[in-house]
C-alpha cells in the first residue's frame, strides 16, 4: 500500500522515507515468504526434521487441536505424519506487514493416497515460525464440485 502512495507523492524527504519504509516491508515480507518455503521443502518434503532450530522457536504455539506446543509436539507429530509419506505442493502463499504468512498447498499422502486442501498461516517472530494456525479439507481427491472447477486451480 505505501508504494502505490508513493505515486502520488513529489519527490521529497518524506516522500523518499515513505519509499524507503515500504521497500523495507517487502523485503521482510519475502524474506518471511522463504523462511516458510524452505520449511516446507526441507521439513516436509523432505521429511527431516533435524534442521527445525534454523525455522521454529523454542515456544513455538500451535492451533491444531492435534499437535501440541513447542519444537517438541511438531516433531512427535511429524513422526506419525511421515509415516503417510506426505508431499507437498504449495500453490500460492501470500505475506502481510504483521509478521505472517498464509500458504495454500495441496497435500498427497502416498502411503494412502488421501489428497487434503490445506490453508496454514504462520506469524513469524525475529525471522523464526512462532505460531501456527491450519484449515484442512481432508480427503478430497474425488470431490466433484458444482462448478466444475478444479479444487487447487
Amino acid at each position: 500500500m505505501t508504494i502505490i502512495q508513493m505515486k502520488y507523492f513529489p519527490e521529497t524527504a518524506e516522500s523518499n522515507s515513505f519509499q524507503k519504509a515500504g521497500d523495507e516491508a517487502m523485503e521482510k515480507r519475502q524474506a518471511n515468504i522463504e523462511v516458510v518455503t524452505k520449511f516446507y521443502e526441507e521439513v516436509f518434503n523432505g521429511q527431516d526434521v533435524s534442521n527445525i532450530d534454523k525455522y521454529m522457536r523454542d515456544d513455538y504455539m500451535q492451533h491444531n487441536a492435534t499437535v501440541a506446543d513447542g519444537k517438541t509436539g511438531f516433531i512427535e507429530f511429524t513422526d506419525f505424519f511421515f509415516t503417510l509419506d506426505p508431499k507437498f505442493e504449495i500453490l500460492k502463499i501470500f505475506a502481510n506487514d504483521n509478521d505472517e504468512v498464509a500458504v495454500f498447498f495441496k497435500c498427497t499422502c502416498q502411503a494412502n493416497g488421501t489428497v487434503n486442501k490445506v490453508v496454514d498461516i504462520y506469524r513469524l517472530q525475529d525471522g523464526l515460525l512462532a505460531e501456527h494456525w491450519d484449515v484442512v479439507e481432508h480427503d478430497i481427491a474425488n470431490v466433484e464440485t458444482l462448478s466444475g472447477r478444479d479444487l487447487f486451480e
